[in-house]
């Protein structure tokens, strides 16, 4: 018997994680972080809804906390298997997981001074107090990524377990990013079935577009922007040079709320074309404050074995990712220093949805502020930060601090790492499958709406609730 079942990213846009049973045998697809508001985020605390123990190896689509943020706890709760993932994931996923875990001890420390001084509230990092403690610690983190096996290169087929073989195809969402193909053979059926990740656009400067979706007979689909087409690159950079243009000319500041994967080194990509082509101010000053996008863009350069054919040309000519004027800030007294600037600076901070990292601050002395801006260029969850300033948030609260919001808000969604509806259905094709599961989603705005669509072409889909276990026949 072949079973599947949905832990995570179910009717939800995080904390992706799939269950595969076959040949006795359990493996997992992603262990990510749920994102968003206090009960959300409240989630990652809960028990897991099987035995760690009892998973024989755990396959990773890519780097994002909320596909990965979930590995030390699986560890450290008694997961013992082997973790597959590319070369590149496994680089960033370190990052990544290391960077969380020193958030989350960061927090755990400021929730016990305010306990000690008589301020704690229940809650949970970002919004409160840490119920028991951070999640995981450093330590904890160092201890998953003993657990991570050689890596899987893109196209390979690996035998994960008897009955159980993947293959990780291009995903084109972050560098390393891939969707999985597994060939399930339990002694009596044998099925494929092909699990998207995080799909990206095709025709995006760095790395390569997404390879179409491998025949299979039963698909697990994300969902993030399956009701809209995004706006087209071209224009969206060109909106994020008005905005940088009419905030300079105000003498104001730009604060970029941004992920450190993927989408901090294309803006910086596309701020060193600007500078060159003479489309926004040559003494334009830039600021990188994210030492885990700092790290990543160091790996990028170390994997070009993902990068799109037109950038590895770019190469040629010098770094694209450097321009004049740019200072990358790991320091928090270099960080702190930026919020004396006035005018003049573009500011790079994670993390993309506010909830945490440095951008707090630097939205803390600039949010109030008319003659500066905020550009919000990636996806913002429900209960975040960020949702709340784009949806029109007259005021919000920053460090207990209650902060109007006076700056310009910019919300240009054409440089989401996210495929858009067409590029879903693109990527899908036309091909027959027995049915597609539609997860990582906003349930009302991107899963339901991509289910109609996909009925309306002749397809049985189904929206898998949280735990839900489904035999696959």
């Amino acid at each position: 018997m072949i079973i599947y079942a949905c832990h995570g990213a179910a009717k939800q846009v995080t904390g992706s994680c799939h269950l595969i049973i076959c040949n006795r045998r359990r493996i997992l697809i992603d262990c990510g972080l749920f994102q968003g508001g206090r009960e959300i985020e409240q989630a990652n605390a809960e028990p897991f809804e099987f035995d760690p123990a009892s998973i024989d190896a755990l396959l990773l689509t890519h780097a994002h906390l909320d596909h990965c943020g979930r590995i030390p706890l699986l560890v450290k709760r008694g997961f013992r298997g082997r973790i597959y993932t590319t070369a590149a994931t496994r680089e960033l996923a370190r990052v990544v997981l290391l960077d969380s875990a020193g958030l989350q001890e960061e927090d755990a420390r400021r929730a016990a001074v305010r306990k000690r001084n008589g301020n704690g509230r229940n809650g949970n990092s970002r919004n409160g107090d840490t119920p028991e403690g951070p999640l995981y610690t450093i330590d904890d983190a160092l201890h998953a990524l003993d657990y991570f096996a050689a890596d899987v290169s893109y196209g390979d087929p690996v035998q994960i377990t008897d009955g159980i073989r993947a293959r990780f195809l291009d995903a084109g969402h972050i560098l390393g990013s891939a969707s999985i193909l597994l060939d399930l053979d339990d002694g009596h059926v044998q099925r494929r079935m092909l699990f998207s990740g995080d799909l990206g656009n095709s025709g995006r400067p760095i790395v390569r577009d997404p390879m179409p979706a491998a025949t299979a007979d039963y698909v697990v689909m994300e969902s993030t922007y399956g009701d809209r087409p995004h706006r087209s690159v071209p224009d969206s950079v060109e909106e994020l040079y008005q905005a940088i243009r009419e905030t300079y000319a105000r003498r104001g500041n730009v604060i970029i709320p941004t992920f450190a994967l993927e989408r901090t080194q294309e803006i910086l990509y596309y701020l060193h074309q600007g500078i060159r082509n003479g489309l926004l101010p040559t003494n334009l000053r830039v600021f990188l404050d994210s030492p885990m996008a700092i790290s990543a863009t160091e790996i990028f350069r170390r994997h070009p074995e993902c990068f799109d054919l037109d950038f590895i040309a770019e190469l040629e000519h010098g770094d694209p990712f450097d321009m004049p004027g740019l200072h990358f800030t790991r320091d928090t007294s270099e960080s702190m220093a930026i919020n004396s600037i006035e005018s003049g600076a573009v500011i790079l901070a994670g993390s993309g949805m506010c909830n945490g990292g440095r951008v707090r601050h630097h939205l803390k002395h600039n949010l109030w502020r008319e003659r500066s801006s905020v550009v919000f260029v990636g996806y913002a969850a429900e209960g975040t930060l960020a949702r709340r300033i784009v949806d029109g948030a007259s005021t919000v609260q920053i460090f207990n601090n209650d902060i109007p919001v006076r700056a310009q808000v910019w919300t240009i969604n054409g440089f989401s790492a996210h495929a858009d509806q067409p590029a879903l259905l693109d990527w899908l094709g036309a091909a027959q499958r027995r049915r597609i599961f539609v997860v990582h989603g906003e349930y009302e705005r991107g899963m339901r709406k991509f289910q109609e669509v996909l009925e309306a072409r002749g397809y049985d889909c189904h929206l898998p609730g949280m735990g839900e276990s489904i035999k696959i026949d």
